[in-house]
């Protein structure tokens, strides 16, 4: 697989976001099953490994850090810090004490020394940035983690973040619809030497090109909260799903190939990491990588589906005060 930078790491153009095999867009898969999907990564080439604390309250953590030690030295491990659950309630707190906690916590789980990338998953706007950063800078100095990354902030906020300490990723929601990086994300990220990871690179699901009965969702999949996959709003999405995987076929590729393909040829700074539960769909993800698209397609895929086209907000209300991305 093509390679690309992150911070000191030459790792994988594409990643594996191992969120959903045990958290947010259903059932937890069984463990032998997600083990499988971890492995089969691994053997495609894959040296990007994403989790969290909070994903599945610490369990994506224990998953990918027993399945991977194996193979400790050929991969870039990722987590994160920031978000806890805590009596049963999600809370956001990146005050240095907390940031120092979650990740002794991580290292316990993931059964590692230290973290290659560390991320604050979230900023919690209470704290300033730079007493954030200093503390992750702190864990960098104790070799407890190699690199910084931040997740969901504005290109200010990576600004006053990269003057405490150089800033090795951001990670924002990035694919054909939803946009927001376009705004100021993607060109401070390129100056200042960050590498944007893009996560739901595939829509949550919606570029895969395949009709989504949003009815059925799992009781406690995300998407259920979010307003592009309202009733009204999907339908109107839906729309779109055609005339893309007509153009997706013109370029010789799937939609979920296509969508992927448009993000790494977007910049050499953008590391996209899809998340599936099949083998199936991971082989269809990474296949991706060695497509070309044409300028053309790429234009008209573009223009089909965008900020103006897509209907509904990304976020609800409540989570939206949660983050820090420019908004269109």
């Amino acid at each position: 697989m093509d390679q690309r930078k992150i911070g000191q790491f030459t790792v994988s153009s594409i990643g594996l976001g191992c969120m959903n095999l045990s958290h947010a867009y259903g059932a937890p898969l069984p463990v032998d099953a997600a083990e499988a999907v971890i492995l089969r990564a691994l053997e495609l080439g894959v040296t990007h490994f994403d989790t969290a604390a909070l994903y599945g309250i610490g369990v994506n953590e224990e998953l990918v850090g027993r399945v991977l030690k194996p193979h400790r030295s050929k991969i870039m491990l990722a987590s994160k810090c920031g978000i806890s659950v805590i009596a049963g309630k999600r809370i956001i707190d990146s005050r240095p004490d907390a940031i120092r906690q979650v990740c002794e916590d991580s290292l316990r789980r993931l059964g590692t020394d230290v973290i290659d990338l560390y991320y604050m998953h979230r900023w919690d706007k209470k704290t300033p940035i730079e007493e954030s950063i200093g503390a992750l800078a702190g864990l960098v100095r104790e070799g407890k983690i190699r690199s910084i990354g931040l997740s969901e902030v504005s290109a200010q906020t990576l600004r006053r973040a990269h003057a405490v300490h150089p800033i090795a990723a951001l990670q924002s929601e990035y694919s054909l619809w939803t946009r927001n990086p376009e705004i100021a994300v993607l060109d401070t990220c390129r100056e200042l030497g960050t590498t944007l990871v893009a996560f739901s690179p595939l829509g949550r699901g919606f570029l895969g090109g395949k009709l989504l009965d949003v009815s059925t969702l799992y009781e406690k999949d995300l998407r259920r909260s979010m307003p592009r996959f309202a009733p009204e709003q999907y339908a109107a999405n839906l729309r779109l799903l055609d005339p893309f995987t007509q153009i997706a076929k013109e370029a010789g590729c799937t939609p979920a190939q296509f969508a992927l393909a448009w993000l790494l040829a977007k910049a050499e700074h953008i590391v996209p990491i899809p998340g599936t539960t099949s083998s199936a769909h991971l082989e269809e993800n990474l296949g991706a990588a060695t497509i070309k698209l044409n300028p053309v397609l790429i234009a008209k895929a573009a223009a089909l589906i965008n900020q103006r086209t897509v209907a509904g907000a990304r976020y609800n209300a409540a989570t939206q005060v949660e983050i820090d991305t420019e908004e269109f």
